[in-house]
């Protein structure tokens, strides 16, 4: 066999092979599709994240989560910045994003042709004038013909890979933004109560003076002490529910060593002026809800399967074959060699599988698709819906606490401290008076805290990210600068 005669033969395959080229220049590069989940990141949280794939990458991330870690307490939007640089468990979600453009890379490539050679006549007696020799090239033709199809599903796959990389971001924003709330929330609990044992341990010691000298019962002094006691044991588990929701907030912005020293303030800011208008919060939902897209993609990108399965339905395998066959043989004292080409057909007849199997499937997936796209569309009108409701009502009772309850409440401890200095109220009716403030005073605090979660909720309710998590900007970052001291 001569190198022109396997040439030749090659040369026929070749127009199978390259007929459905397609380009794979998107898929291909280091952070395919990654500038998607960026853009929409910034849209939603107005904050940068970055895909880190080598050591630079890493050593300038590193950088710039310490320069943010400097300043002397650590705010909402600082905190969810460096969680979106830091966290590992979100390059590991963008590594996923690599996986799916890698797929859709492969499958814009062709499916190799197969080679055989052989040789025939070798040590046979009576044949060692006759050899043949025999090659062929298989070219699955049908995964020819679907591949366009096979490729817009894998991009689609490729796509929906974009919307969960930034729907994680979106996420990881969110629980950040929800954890610095709670720990900030939780110490602010903590120094209206370390108030309330100051004043408790006050009423405990003169309880135990004024019983020494016999003008108060042992059921009154143990009424004072029992309650200096409970106190403290509330400020201790307060305490620790404070530390615990840092740590919460120290994982998710994936600090640790020497980093985990960071402050945060003692208080919340208070309340906003005023609230912002959502009238048409379902509108925007549905427009930009990473999560319906995510929907929505899987319905078109099930029709695209159904249609393939439609297209094979009868005909799973089909192979062109194209070779050569070269014969050698001595005759009349003369070698004679003659070559010719063949072409074949190889596929598999239908007989015990008709299709109608896979498209049952193909058909219930879809329908499946269908019905979850509907349910999504339904939920996500009905979380924005709850959102809004939250933020106002949340507002209401809070700015009610900040109005009216702990005002009355100092209304009733000053004019207690008038008549007890007229020598008309008591001293323990005035430090009953002290706890009811104490107490009104922190369902203020509580109120405050829900009111800002439900203000966070707002964005993942118009973006994503999970219900009851947080996401995009609020006045929280500005009023924290002044939230005193920090832990």
């Amino acid at each position: 066999m001569s190198f022109f005669t396997l040439k030749c033969a090659v040369t026929v395959a070749l127009p199978l092979v390259l007929g459905g080229c397609v380009s794979s220049a998107e898929y291909s590069a280091a952070t395919a599709g990654f500038s998607n989940v960026a853009n929409k990141t910034a849209e939603a949280t107005g904050k940068d994240t970055v895909w880190v794939q080598n050591r630079h990458d890493a050593q300038v991330v590193s950088g710039r989560v310490k320069t943010l870690l400097a300043k002397k307490t650590v705010d909402v939007e600082t905190a969810v910045q460096v969680a979106l640089l830091n966290n590992k468990g979100l390059q590991a979600a963008y590594a996923d994003l690599g996986d799916s453009s890698a797929d859709a890379w492969q499958s814009t490539m062709l499916v190799n042709p197969t080679v055989g050679i052989g040789l025939t006549g070798i040590g046979t007696p009576g044949l060692e004038a006759y050899k043949a020799i025999e090659g062929v090239i298989a070219t699955n033709i049908l995964a020819l013909a679907t591949q366009k199809r096979n490729v817009e599903i894998a991009d689609g796959g490729f796509r929906k890979a974009q919307l969960n990389a930034a729907l994680r971001t979106l996420q990881l924003a969110a629980d950040t933004r929800r954890a610095w709330i709670s720990a900030v929330g939780s110490w602010e609990t903590v120094a209206q109560l370390n108030q309330a044992q100051a004043a408790a341990d006050a009423a405990s010691e003169l309880a135990q003076k004024i019983g020494e000298a016999g003008s108060l019962t042992k059921g009154g002094q143990a009424r004072e002490h029992v309650f200096y006691a409970e106190l403290t044991g509330q400020t201790a588990k307060a305490r620790l529910e404070a530390r615990l929701a840092k740590e919460e907030l120290t994982r998710l912005m994936g600090l640790w060593g020497s980093d985990i020293d960071y402050q945060i303030p003692n208080r919340l800011p208070q309340l906003p002026k005023g609230l912002v208008k959502r009238d048409l919060i379902e509108a925007e939902a549905l427009e930009r809800r990473v999560d319906l897209r995510i929907a929505q993609l899987d319905l078109a990108t099930t029709a695209k399967s159904y249609k393939l399965t439609e297209a094979t339905r009868y005909v799973t395998d089909l192979e062109i074959l194209t070779g050569f066959e070269t014969e050698r043989e001595l005759e009349d004292g003369e070698k004679k060699k003659e070559t010719t080409g063949n072409v074949e057909l190889e596929f598999v007849i239908p007989i015990f599988d008709s299709g109608k199997a896979r498209m049952r499937k193909s058909e219930l997936a879809y329908m499946r698709a269908a019905n979850l796209l509907a349910e999504k569309a339904v939920n996500v009108r009905s979380e924005a819906r709850s959102a809004y409701q939250a933020y106002r009502a949340n507002y209401d009772i809070a700015r009610h606490y900040r109005n009216s309850v702990v005002p009355l409440r100092t209304k009733i401890e000053e004019e207690s401290l008038l008549t007890y200095n007229g020598m008309i109220t008591n001293t323990f009716e005035l430090l009953a008076d002290n706890r009811e403030k104490v107490n009104s005073i922190l369902l203020a605090v509580n109120a405050k805290r829900d009111f800002w979660v439900a203000e966070a909720n707002l964005a993942p309710a118009i973006y994503g990210g999970g219900a009851g998590s947080a996401g995009g900007e609020t006045e929280v970052a500005a009023a924290a600068e002044s939230g005193g001291g920090g832990h």
